[in-house]
């Protein structure tokens, strides 16, 4: 008998066993950041193959092929899709240890069934058919596969300069059931002064808004007026991808002016320079946020495209990209305070690629609990590399022991495939694993009533508060 992911799989108390099939495991879902091509939502995609639909857009799954062995050819190459699966199938069983070994298998079996049967090169084949038959039926089209995981709300994420014609596509239709999808706004080619494309960005922006951007307050100015037709197109959220942070001077109007000049001439920034201007929009956009009453996410750490090789062939975010590990602390602070002082700072989730600088999250979000909100600034769920079992659960005891775990937001998928919802029954049950523990351990009441409050509201309440409204 296979014992593989089995019903009580990381259920290893009484109490986790309850919490989780009694409160966990029927919570919908509030997924409030993820990469979800908002036109296959909105045009309710259909896939020719579970190779299309399972690997197109999943680098997790290409960075793990790619250690494997599997050639480019048959990971981002010219390569069939049958043959990208085969060769899937084939080293999957090699990644045991690896979450995506779990996911793998939690994906099949939540959407396709079969539960039991084990992705590897001989079952491959039958796996392909199988499937093949079940995604010409309308609920293995995109609406559908985010129905099957009870999924409520998806947070996308979008560019300043995206028109939103899908969202108002979808949000006009009369078949959501109840799903909603909104955008996030995510202007980080904006901040990026220093860049090759800035410039030839920033003409898009005055193009679109009508707006010329001469001085730093005129660059605010239109990126508040992008902002204000996000928030007429259902946006809760602004997104900030940020490599690293460095010590930022807060300059003048006329400091700030002259760096935007020479980021439009495409002329060299001191680094300082760079910092401080991004900062600097960071700080205004922040503001604004929270005037809108937007959650402002801040994602701090990875080191992008670090293989020029697969840059020139595949492509960003395609598998190559790593932890930063530069000090985060004083500059995080600081740029918060920047907001806090002026009683600006908007409700803020803060995540960080190196595990090393969760205690540093924790803390820092602790410095701002203000404004009668609870959990006002989140210490974010493990991100990216870290969504996995230690990874997870270390965020959460840090989180416990530092913080007030029961204010957490929860988990999200930060994925652009459809099939990634089950990574959110991972985090349910290793959370319900952690306080099973607790309560065997007597490091917490076995009272029921307060632990079903806390696990649902972990697991789905307090992101719905946060992103519902």
């Amino acid at each position: 008998m296979n014992n593989y992911l089995h019903a009580d799989f990381l259920l290893d108390t009484e109490t986790a066993r309850r919490l989780y099939h009694d409160v966990a495991a029927d919570l919908p879902i509030i997924d409030y950041h993820n990469h979800l091509p908002p036109e296959e939502v909105a045009n309710n995609r259909a896939w020719d193959n579970l190779g299309d639909l399972w690997l197109s857009h999943d680098h997790y799954k290409w960075r793990v092929m790619r250690w494997a062995g599997v050639p480019e050819s048959h990971i981002t190459g010219n390569a069939t899709d049958k043959e990208k699966f085969q060769a899937f199938a084939q080293i999957l069983p090699k990644a045991i240890g690896n979450p995506m070994h779990h996911w793998s298998h939690l994906e099949l079996w939540r959407y396709f069934g079969d539960e039991g049967k084990l992705i590897n090169g001989d079952s491959a084949e039958e796996i392909w058919q199988t499937t093949q038959a079940m995604l010409s039926q309308p609920e293995f089209r995109a609406q559908g596969l985010l129905r099957k995981m009870k999924v409520e709300l998806i947070g996308t994420t979008d560019d300043p300069l995206d028109s939103l014609e899908h969202h108002q596509a979808f949000a006009a239709s009369p078949h959501k059931d109840g799903l909603t999808m909104v955008p996030t706004f995510r202007p980080d080619r904006a901040l990026a002064i220093e860049g090759a494309g800035f410039s030839a960005y920033i003409e898009k922006l005055e193009s679109l808004t009508g707006q010329s951007i001469n001085t730093f307050e005129q660059l605010v100015s239109a990126l508040q007026d992008r902002l204000e037709y996000f928030i007429a197109n259902g946006c809760r959220a602004a997104d900030h991808g940020i490599g690293q942070l460095e010590q930022a001077d807060e300059l003048s109007a006329s400091q700030l002016d002259a760096i935007l000049e020479k980021g439009r001439q495409g002329k060299a920034l001191a680094p300082n320079e760079a910092e401080s201007f991004r900062m600097a929009v960071l700080v205004e956009l922040g503001r604004a946020y929270s005037r809108a009453d937007l959650v402002m996410q801040l994602h701090i750490g990875p080191l992008r495209n670090n293989s020029t090789q697969i840059f020139r062939s595949a492509g960003s975010d395609s598998g190559a990209d790593s932890i930063q590990d530069k000090p985060i602390a004083e500059p995080l602070n600081k740029l918060l305070d920047r907001m806090d002082s002026t009683n600006e700072l908007p409700r803020t989730i803060l995540y960080a690629l190196d595990p090393s600088k969760n205690p540093i999250i924790v803390t820092t979000a602790g410095n701002f609990q203000s404004g009668g909100i609870a959990g006002k600034v989140q210490a974010g769920t493990a991100w990216w590399f870290n969504d996995q079992l230690d990874g997870m659960e270390n965020q959460m005891n840090h989180l416990a022991q530092m913080g007030l775990l029961s204010t957490f937001t929860g988990m999200l998928t930060d994925s652009r495939s459809f099939l990634s919802f089950p990574r959110h029954e991972y985090f349910r049950r290793l959370l319900c694993r952690i306080v099973g523990r607790w309560v065997s351990e007597g490091l917490a009441p076995n009272d029921h009533k307060l632990l079903d409050e806390i696990i649902a509201d972990i697991g789905y309440h307090n992101a719905r508060r946060w992103f519902t409204g």
